[in-house]
C-alpha cells in the first residue's frame, strides 16, 4: 500500500483552531505553558531528594508538595491549548497517532501527580523526615514518561511541523540585507 503526503493536511496542521485561545499563527501558546509543569516538577524532584539528605527536611517537603501542585494546574492549562492544536492535526495521519500517544502520556503524568499530591497531603510527613521513597520514586518515574512525552512533542513540532509556520515563512528570517 503506497500512501502520499497531502500539502493541504500539512497546511491544516499549522493553523490554529483558535488563535485567541491556542495562539496565533507561528505562535502557539502550548510549548510556553509546558514549561511550567515541567520546571515545577523537575524541581519537585530536586526538593524531594534535598529533602533525605539534609538535617531538617519540612521546608523540602512542604516546598515539593507546592510545587506538584503548580505543576498539575500549569498541565492542566497547557493541556487545554495542547487539545485545541490536536484538533487542528488531520485524523488518520502519523502525527494525529503521535498527538494522541503524546496526550495520552501527559494526562497519565498529571493524574500520577495529582496522586502524588494526594498521597502527600493525606498522609502528611513525620517531623524530621524527608520525603518517603514511594513517594520520591512516583515522581521520578512520572518525570521519566514526562521525558518521553516531550520527545513526542518535539517530534509534532520539528519532525511533522504541527503548528510550526511554513517554511516560506520562516525563509523571512534567513534573508540577508545587502548594503545599499
Amino acid at each position: 500500500m503506497t500512501t502520499n503526503s497531502d500539502p493541504g493536511l500539512l497546511r491544516q496542521a499549522k493553523q490554529p483552531v483558535s488563535g485567541a485561545l491556542a495562539g496565533p499563527y507561528g505562535h502557539p501558546f502550548h510549548p510556553i505553558l509546558v514549561t511550567v509543569p515541567i520546571g515545577a516538577w523537575v524541581a519537585s524532584l530536586v526538593f524531594d531528594i534535598a529533602s533525605r539528605i539534609v538535617h531538617r527536611p519540612a521546608f523540602l517537603t512542604h516546598g515539593s508538595a507546592w510545587l506538584i501542585a503548580i505543576g498539575v494546574l500549569g498541565a492542566l492549562a497547557a493541556a487545554g491549548v495542547g487539545f485545541l492544536d490536536l484538533c487542528a492535526v488531520p485524523t488518520g495521519t502519523p502525527a494525529f497517532r503521535t498527538g494522541l500517544l503524546h496526550m495520552g502520556l501527559n494526562l497519565a503524568v498529571t493524574a500520577g501527580y495529582a496522586a502524588g499530591f494526594a498521597w502527600r497531603h493525606g498522609g502528611g510527613y513525620p517531623q524530621g523526615h524527608g520525603v518517603g521513597y514511594g513517594q520520591l520514586a512516583l515522581s521520578a518515574v512520572t518525570l521519566v514518561v514526562l521525558g518521553v512525552s516531550g520527545h513526542l512533542g518535539g517530534k509534532l513540532a520539528y519532525r511533522y511541523g504541527v503548528r510550526v509556520a511554513e517554511e516560506s515563512v520562516q525563509a523571512d528570517g534567513y534573508r540577508v540585507r545587502r548594503p545599499t
